[in-house]
């Protein structure tokens, strides 16, 4: 796509590409020509004919130059919150107890049905306001929070309002198959049905990309999981699925016969899963802030996943229940400090493999000619200080399909 041509020069780029660690050109330039990036390199080696091209020069005065971070698991739409639940997990009471009881999912459900679009548009759009502050440039957001066809359409609906208000590349995913509402209690099959013959609808709505599941223990069986991709994979819709984060319900080798995009969460994901994984492409989307959140103890199998070559990608599964926070850059350190990620490999999970797990590894996640001119400058010497560093935002600009949305120039 032609447009614009601007001249982005002395960065410190930390390209993600293969061969250098972190892809890494010191004195390096980017050459945006509308929404693409037409060259990359040591500005050095900037041909004299492109040069001349640019309409305008902008130096980043040796700011560290990231691509466009990537959040690939979010629940951003819903209504109301869960801090009574933080309270009474702290006084003892599980995640597991608290959902079979009624709370958990089904408290949002309730808060998510009775809000307007307009309101659950004004607050998911401040929660993503926050994220974008951080240099996210691309997010997936998830429905889940309405389980009926007028609902989860509802949601859907407000996430892809979110992709066409605010200067933000938005994936929807269908999380129907999340957990059972009350007006299918004691009827999971029942309800798996439901969300199966929502899905053509939604599809030529245009509001899904992928179909995602929790398969566990206090949500649905391998069996009804498999219902809702047979459903998906009828219609040629990706999946991804929530898998083995309270149990290993094998959720994993299932999603892989489906060539899954992604497999989230994995804190019991066992040899055989993490086997099918690697043979299907599937990428490993690890999610610190439930795990921290929750207080687990269980941490993800890293080596077994470096060892087979899966992909690891990090997310901030923002969500009311089970991990509220708004920080991308504190999900790096996180991925580190309990998970044992390299910085490296942690800043891989939220643009190259990220993009991966949303299907976008063809064009986002890297800065590379061809690719979308998504990059972000930060306040720092290293890109490892994008995983050292908490409590403090360096993101100095962002840029997103070309056009500088966070910045001096925004």
């Amino acid at each position: 796509m032609s447009g614009p041509v601007t001249l982005w020069r002395n960065a410190r780029l930390a390209t993600m590409c293969p061969g250098a660690p972190w892809g890494l050109i010191d004195a390096g330039a980017l050459l945006v020509e509308g929404e693409l990036l037409r060259w990359v390199g040591p500005e050095s080696a900037l041909p004299t004919a492109l040069a001349r091209r640019a309409e305008h020069s902008i130096s980043l005065d040796g700011a560290l130059v990231t691509p466009g971070l990537i959040d690939c698991h979010t629940h951003l739409v819903y209504g109301g919150h869960r801090a009574r639940e933080f309270e009474m997990r702290l006084e003892g009471a599980t995640y597991d107890q608290i959902a079979r009881a009624g709370g958990g999912i089904r408290s949002t459900v309730s808060a998510t049905r009775v809000a307007t679009d307009g309101q659950l548009f004004k607050q998911a759009s401040e929660r993503a306001a926050v994220l974008m502050g951080e240099g996210v440039t691309t997010i997936e957001i998830k429905s889940g929070y309405g389980l009926s066809a007028e609902h989860e359409a509802r949601c859907l609906r407000v996430a892809r309002r979110i992709g066409r208000e605010l200067p933000l590349t938005v994936r929807c995913t269908s999380l129907a198959a999340h957990a059972l509402p009350h007006e299918f209690s004691d009827r999971p099959d029942d309800y798996i049905a439901a969300a199966c013959a929502w899905l053509p609808e939604l599809q030529a709505e245009g509001l899904v990309d992928a179909v995602d599941a929790f398969c566990d223990s206090i949500a649905f069986t391998p069996a009804q999981t498999r219902r809702m991709f047979e459903a998906a994979r009828g219609l040629g819709l990706p999946v991804k699925l929530h898998a083995e984060q309270l149990s290993n319900q094998h959720g994993a080798a299932l999603a892989a016969e489906f060539g899954a995009l992604s497999c989230d969460h994995l804190e019991h994901l066992d040899s055989d899963g993490i086997r099918a994984m690697a043979a299907a492409g599937s990428v490993a989307v690890l999610l610190p802030g439930a795990f921290y959140f929750l207080r687990e103890t269980r941490v993800p199998p890293i080596p077994g996943l470096r060892d087979a070559g899966v992909p690891i990608a990090i997310a901030s599964d923002h969500n009311p229940g089970s991990s509220p926070g708004l920080s991308l850059l504190l999900m790096l350190n996180m991925a580190c400090t309990f998970f044992r990620l390299t910085p490296e490999e942690a800043l891989r999970g939220v643009t190259v493999h990220a993009a991966q797990a949303l299907g976008l590894g063809a064009t986002h996640g890297q800065l590379q000619a061809g690719r979308r001119a998504d990059f972000v400058a930060w306040d720092l010497d290293a890109p490892n200080e994008l995983a050292y560093w908490f409590g403090r935002n360096p993101c100095l600009r962002v840029v997103r399909a070309g056009i500088e949305t966070v910045g001096p120039d925004a």
